[in-house]
């Protein structure tokens, strides 16, 4: 009986370990531009935790790494304490229709920093997580960082993502 329990437990660890090896991690990039297709202030914002004093939604195309084309959408409370805004639950679509989920959050800033061009009006450098999708983004992980600004030349959001994906063999 021990030696089963034993020959149980090496086939378990064994199985593990050769899931574990089933991914592959690449580099991830991302430049995409978003348009605000909706900003709901006052008695409009619903479902929003306190202190989120308005609800946004964009809309957004570019390129990213093993996605090709991308389209998406954001949807999230925001204007929250100190510019923060709440965790987003989100995704990519590449140009063959499979889907990636990520969640972000975190806080835009007044501003711009020293390495941002003359035009950039406020900015964000927040985390980014995957966590899954369609197709062959199903059980995808991994994630990264932004590094995000709105504009005074035009009235869209800009998107700069690095960080890496796990993907299954």
């Amino acid at each position: 009986m021990k030696s089963r329990t034993i020959s149980m437990f090496v086939a378990f660890i064994a199985l593990v370990l050769n899931s574990c090896s089933n991914k592959e991690t690449v580099p991830f990039e991302a430049t995409f531009t978003g348009e605000y297709a909706q900003v709901l202030t006052g008695d409009d914002v619903k479902g929003c935790p306190d202190g989120f004093e308005c609800h946004v939604t964009v809309n957004f195309k570019g390129t990213a790494t093993e996605l090709g084309n991308i389209s998406g959408t954001f949807n999230f409370c925001a204007c929250g304490p100190e510019g923060e805004y709440a965790p987003t639950e989100s995704y990519l679509v590449s140009e063959d229709g499979d889907s990636l989920f990520f969640t972000c959050s975190g806080k835009v800033i007044e501003g711009r920093l020293p390495n941002h061009p003359e035009f950039v009006t406020s900015y964000w450098k927040d985390p980014f997580v995957f966590k899954g999708g369609t197709g062959k983004f199903e059980g995808a992980s991994g994630g990264g960082s932004t590094d995000d600004y709105n504009s005074s030349e035009d009235p869209n959001s800009h998107h700069h993502w690095t960080g890496k994906l796990s993907l299954k063999k």
